[in-house]
């Protein structure tokens, strides 16, 4: 676990600033960003940025949001490639995939191939025909069903399996949990999609897509990246503790999935379908009432990180192992 967290974080010197004060000098930790390689039958396929581990969940959920693939046996292979930094040091930052029969094989003309992306320069209503004609999965409107009290407890589960933002403050997280509140799988990382590609990439090598019966939690706002790959991974329900975006509401109503936002305590936003949330019996009767608007200043659910005064650890190569579970990594 040691050297897991070792390859998670960095060391940093800083000098803290307080009003009525002296500087002082001390140490922080911080996430690890580093580039990860994805290769394709020996081809460049796409670069992302990513706090290193769970590197080949990461990639089963980046090629499942890509609709590359959707279905274990899509992928037959990942590994890493030789690759050393300055010092002579296996970086472990390219990952090759060999895809299987019924992957949709990208275009070798391009340098990537994105069906769609929030930065791919696709807006609005093309974006969302894109993802339709991509997805190869229903969501269906009977399935998914989650009672209200099990949603609100989500964000909470979700926080206490986060290790590494406790240890750096500095990480999105995205878990999968059952429709009765059973966490399956937790993920952290500098970029919010990224946690969720790992989330995906997971589901996918255990053989369980689509993913029906389960509510994808996350730690900050729900983008229209983040619908498009809980979509394409068959998720019925996307919660986030902060806001949606506008495209996310549309293609979330498109999909027939059921968005939430601002899951906080004891009440949360449902922004589409909200059939599939089962309230208590004093809301039951009636039409639902309006969702109440989101706070001016939002409360952070997060508590502001306090750096960690542990000595300084030493580098450790990454554990390859593809199923690390960084909830379960501690110091």
């Amino acid at each position: 676990m040691e050297a897991a967290m070792g390859r998670l974080t960095r060391r940093q010197r800083v000098v803290r600033f307080s009003l009525g004060e002296a500087p002082r000098t001390r140490e922080e930790t911080m996430a690890a960003e580093e580039p990860l390689e994805i290769r394709l039958g020996g081809r460049p396929f796409s670069v992302t940025m990513r706090t290193p581990g769970d590197d080949f969940d990461l990639v089963g959920g980046f090629l499942v949001g890509e609709g590359v693939v959707s279905a274990a046996e899509h992928l037959l292979s990942l590994r890493f490639c030789a690759g050393e930094d300055e010092d002579g040091r296996q970086t472990f930052n390219v990952v090759e995939a060999q895809l299987g029969p019924g992957a949709a094989v990208p275009d070798p003309s391009l340098d990537r191939h994105v069906y769609t992306t929030s930065s791919c320069g696709i807006c609005g209503t093309a974006s969302i025909d894109a993802v339709a004609k991509t997805s190869r999965f229903a969501l269906d409107p009977e399935r998914g069903r989650v009672e209200l009290p099990v949603l609100l407890r989500l964000p909470e589960t979700l926080r206490a399996g986060q290790a590494l933002f406790g240890k750096t403050g500095g990480v999105h997280a995205a878990a999968l949990f059952t429709t009765e509140g059973e966490l399956l799988c937790l993920r952290e990382d500098v970029g919010r999609h990224n946690a969720v590609d790992k989330v995906v990439g997971w589901a996918l090598r255990e053989g369980r897509l689509p993913l029906a019966d389960t509510v994808l939690q996350v730690s900050g706002r729900a983008s229209f990246e983040l619908v498009q790959k809980a979509w394409l991974a068959g998720i019925p329900v996307l919660s986030a503790v902060s806001a949606p975006s506008s495209l996310a509401v549309e293609l979330a109503q498109r999909a027939g999935m059921t968005l939430a936002g601002f899951s906080r305590g004891s009440t949360v936003n449902v922004y589409t379908h909200p059939g599939r949330i089962a309230a208590s019996d004093a809301g039951a009767a009636g039409p639902p009432a309006a969702a109440p608007a989101p706070p001016a200043v939002p409360e952070d659910p997060y508590p502001r990180h306090q750096a960690s005064r542990q000595p300084a650890r030493g580098q450790a190569a990454l554990d390859a192992t593809p199923h690390s579970k960084h909830e379960q990594e501690t110091a």
